[in-house]
């Protein structure tokens, strides 16, 4: 029904409202409709521990002494069936008398994995859906990877000159892209669990890797891989902004440094496995990872398969040969490349802004 997709549509625009703070739960929007096709109420999950979008709905409706019986809900995700910090929503709707509920995906999230819907249905209340699912499904890619594969969602963010260089030969590389792309970066920022880079970049550059964009609250976890503790006590990435973490071998000599948060990681070739790392990030409630940092880390995740998206800013300039490359990868051959989808390309002020992910048909 053409109704069903325009009140999904406002759902989602809702869900967006909490793209920065609810992890590690879903973001989810909720709109409660009346059988003349009015709006009631709405709601949306704003902050992890905080009521669900479909009891923030029920709420504002309740507050504004507006009548639930006989309505329909138009939810972007299955409405939960257990207890967590909070009741199960489907509960919630059943007891308030909806008479329709519209949803946008099943969640994958084993512990409701279709039971939410099933209550409901056994309730007598028409279900409908998935609608709109697609869309319902890129606004959760992290929590969707997490329930499904295990690990969080991976995302890699280069800056690169237009003849493919990310920094000097000797490490330097502020700043490539302008101020725009740089604002950019910092939305990407804020809807990340977690930003991860390499020591290296910490020594060259001494980003601070915080979101300074917004009100917001909350900063995301900032992981430093950093294999046999190398990282200077000067570093910002080590202010008292947000929780830092340096992800160092199980071998490293860390002693003198007690002071630090370690995540003491096995190694792969010399190195912090990335595998390991990835599933550490998962035991942490990670759902969406954005990795900022140079050549050899960047090649890693990609050698590793873990990379869900390329998002990759592209700057008027030319730094030479000499420059270092955008990933650091063993390919020798052309039938070793690795194929990409480009899913969209932007100007971003004077720069550009490619985001790919890899062939799933290679």
């Amino acid at each position: 029904m053409h109704q069903d997709i325009e009140f999904m549509q406002h759902a989602l625009r809702l869900a967006e409202r909490g793209m920065n703070t609810t992890t590690p739960n879903p973001r989810v929007g909720c709109v409660l409709v009346s059988a003349e096709g009015a709006v009631i109420a709405e709601g949306w999950h704003e902050v992890a521990g905080g009521p669900h979008a479909e009891a923030a709905a029920l709420a504002a409706a309740a507050e504004q002494g507006r009548a639930i019986q006989g309505a329909t809900a138009y939810v972007t995700l299955e409405p939960c069936s257990h207890h967590g910090r909070t009741g199960p929503c489907a509960e919630a709707l059943i007891e308030a008398g909806v008479a329709r509920v519209v949803y946008g995906m099943e969640d994958p999230n084993p512990e409701v994995a279709g039971s939410g819907l099933a209550r409901i249905k056994e309730a007598g209340i028409e279900v409908a859906g998935p609608v709109l699912e697609d869309q319902a499904r890129a606004l959760n890619p992290g929590f969707i990877m997490r329930m499904e594969h295990g690990r969080p969602f991976i995302r890699i963010k280069s800056a690169m000159s237009l003849d493919g260089r990310t920094a000097m030969a000797s490490g330097e590389s502020k700043w490539i892209t302008g101020p725009a792309a740089r604002e950019d970066v910092q939305r990407l920022r804020a809807r990340s669990c977690a930003l991860v880079t390499g020591v290296g970049s910490v020594i060259h550059d001494d980003p601070s890797l915080t979101v300074r964009i917004g009100k917001e609250d909350r900063q995301p976890l900032r992981v430093i891989v950093d294999t046999h503790g190398r990282c200077p006590n000067h570093a910002q990435v080590l202010d008292a902004r947000s929780r830092a973490v340096m992800a160092c071998s199980e071998q490293a000599d860390i002693e003198t440094q007690s002071d630090r948060e370690y995540w003491r990681l096995p190694e792969k070739a010399g190195r912090v496995s990335i595998p390991a790392l990835v599933k550490r990030l998962a035991e942490e409630g990670c759902n969406e990872i954005l990795v900022e940092t140079g050549s050899e880390l960047a090649g890693s995740f990609v050698g590793e398969g873990l990379v869900d998206e390329f998002v990759i800013y592209v700057a008027p300039k030319l730094l030479g040969s000499e420059a270092r490359p955008l990933f650091s990868l063993p390919i020798a051959t052309m039938s070793g490349h690795l194929p990409l989808i480009i899913s969209d390309i932007r100007a971003v002020g004077y720069d550009w802004r490619i985001t790919a992910i890899p062939d799933p048909d290679s």
